[in-house]
C-alpha cells in the first residue's frame, strides 16, 4: 500500500436487518435462522483521503449471508453498495479505495472477514438523519431505499439510549460505542433485494478509521 495516503474517517454506522431484537451478531452468535440481510449505513462526519475531504458523504451497504461471520463459518455473502452522488470525481475515487477494502485499516480487515461477493455500484442522493443523542437514525434513497430506528426504551432506561461497548461483534471495529434498537421502516427495491418490513432488529455503532496501516 506504497502508494495509498494517509486518511482518516469518522463518524456514524447503522443497520436495519431481519434479526429479532437484539441482534445476535453485536454478540458474534450467528442470526436467527441462521441468514440475514439488511441495510447498513455509514454517514462520514469527519474524513480525509490524502488532500480529498470527505466530510457529509454516505455509503450505503445491501447485503445477505448465512452463518456465522465471526467465526468465519458464513457462505453465501453478498453485497450491492451505493454511494453519495454528491461525491466528485476524487471523492468517489477516495470513497472506492476505502470501502472497496484497497485502503486499509478497518475496511480492508472487515472485507477480509465478510468477503462478499459484490453485486455492484451505484450512485445516488442518500438522505441521512441521526439524532445528536442517537435516539433515531434514518436514510433514504429515494426509488431503493428506505430505513429507520429508534433506540430502545422501557421503564428502566430513564430516557437514556440504551449504550453497548467492547461488542464482540461490531460491524465498526473495536473500542466504539453502539446503540441498540428496533426498526420503524425496512423497505429494499434494489439489486437482488427486495422486502418491505419493519420491527426488527436495528443498532447505530460509531466509526473511527484511519489507513494505511502500518508497514
Amino acid at each position: 500500500m506504497a502508494d495509498i495516503p494517509a486518511w482518516h474517517a469518522k463518524g456514524e454506522w447503522f443497520d436495519v436487518c431481519s434479526c429479532n431484537v437484539p441482534c445476535p451478531c453485536s454478540w458474534a452468535q450467528p442470526p436467527d435462522n441462521d441468514y440475514c440481510d439488511g441495510v447498513l449505513v455509514w454517514h462520514i462526519r469527519e474524513g480525509r483521503y490524502g488532500d480529498v475531504p470527505l466530510d457529509g458523504l454516505n455509503v450505503v451497504g445491501l447485503a445477505s449471508f448465512k452463518g456465522n461471520v465471526w467465526e468465519g463459518s458464513h457462505s453465501e455473502p453478498k453485497m450491492g453498495i451505493v454511494m453519495d452522488e454528491r461525491a466528485d470525481e476524487a471523492q468517489r475515487a477516495a470513497l472506492q479505495m476505502i470501502f472497496g477494502g484497497l485502503a486499509g485499516g478497518w475496511p480492508t480487515r472487515f472485507g477480509e472477514i465478510f468477503g462478499p461477493e459484490m453485486l455492484g455500484l451505484e450512485f445516488a442522493p442518500i438522505e441521512v438523519e441521526i439524532a445528536p443523542d442517537q435516539t433515531s437514525w434514518r436514510a433514504v434513497i429515494p426509488g431503493l431505499v428506505r430505513a429507520a430506528a429508534k433506540a430502545l426504551s422501557g421503564p428502566t432506561s430513564e430516557g437514556k439510549p440504551p449504550r453497548m461497548q467492547n461488542l464482540p461483534g461490531s460491524e465498526t471495529g473495536p473500542g466504539q460505542v453502539g446503540t441498540q434498537g428496533k426498526a420503524t421502516e425496512d423497505k429494499v427495491n434494489a439489486f437482488v433485494f427486495k422486502w418491505d418490513r419493519a420491527g426488527n432488529s436495528s443498532k447505530h455503532i460509531t466509526f473511527d478509521w484511519s489507513g494505511p496501516d502500518a508497514a
